[in-house]
């Protein structure tokens, strides 16, 4: 059995496609991951996510998704708590007929992926993790705001910024930290706070560094395999593995076969009139 990462499709359905085919791939056999961010701004993310969803049915437990910004910006249209905008392109899947069982099926996947590759135990993630978490930390994390995304505090936590309601819940705070640390968190300040940050890792602001660079980083050294940051592209370092390569900003799609490292690239076949313009951000 070997296990295959691929990193941020948004839609790109052509692309991922052509990627698959290219993957020494067994789907009866091996292990599939998906770093998040299967739906929007490319041009087919009714096609990307029902195949996410009939593969999972096919490969149970050896197909793992986590959650993404984007994924759950879906779920937050479905339920009606924010406007689409001008870069969104989920239309065709609040639209189709299949809506309602796609966005449960969506709804329902964790944050946080644990499991072991050959000797290694690897983490996955969409964005990142808090320097004082362990992966034990992040798990119980992940699996408090997955509970408060299934209960009463779920439109609290899908909608973001100025859009949140009053609600007067303690819970709340913490969970919304963390929600963010694993969907959005690319750059922390020196008083660990994120920086608003999307740009490439050089033209970070002074005094923002990278999640996976916080001296003593509680995770140093653990397997982590993540996505989100597209501007920072494929990269290596102290364990981390970034895979969101800008499929969607007409750059690459990247899968990594986990057991090995082997690195499969596949550059991205959909048009420039199918793709967003404007600024590189996941």
């Amino acid at each position: 059995m070997e296990t295959f990462a691929i990193g941020d499709v948004h839609g790109c359905w052509e692309t991922l496609q052509r990627l698959l085919e290219r993957l020494p791939f067994d789907p009866g056999r091996d292990r599939l991951w998906s770093v998040g961010d299967l739906v929007n701004r490319g041009p087919r993310s009714l096609e990307v996510l029902r195949w996410a969803r009939e593969t999972a049915g096919e490969m149970g437990e050896r197909f793992a998704v986590v959650l993404g910004n984007h994924d759950l910006r879906l779920l937050a249209l479905a339920a009606g708590v924010t406007r689409a905008k001008r870069l969104d392109t989920l239309g065709p899947v609040l639209e189709a007929e299949d809506s309602g069982e796609l966005v449960a099926w969506l709804g329902a996947r964790p944050f946080v992926h644990r499991g072991g590759v050959g000797k290694e135990e690897w983490l996955m993630v969409h964005a990142g993790l808090l320097p004082e978490w362990t992966v034990e930390d992040a798990e119980a994390a992940a699996r408090r705001v997955e509970a408060g995304l299934a209960g009463p505090l779920r439109n609290a936590l899908l909608v973001r910024g100025s859009e949140v309601p009053e609600v007067e819940d303690p819970a709340l705070p913490p969970l919304r930290r963390a929600f963010a640390a694993f969907t959005l968190l690319r750059t922390l300040d020196a008083d660990g706070r994120p920086c608003p940050h999307s740009g490439p890792l050089e033209e970070a602001p002074e005094g923002c560094v990278p999640w996976f660079r916080v001296p003593g980083r509680c995770t140093a050294g653990r397997r982590i395999v993540c996505g989100h940051w597209s501007a920072l592209g494929f990269r290596r370092e102290d364990g981390v593995l970034a895979l969101d390569s800008g499929c969607v900003w007409g750059k690459r799609l990247t899968a990594v076969r986990l057991d090995d490292g082997e690195v499969f690239e596949q550059e991205t076949v959909e048009g420039p009139d199918d793709l967003p313009s404007g600024d590189e951000a996941g």
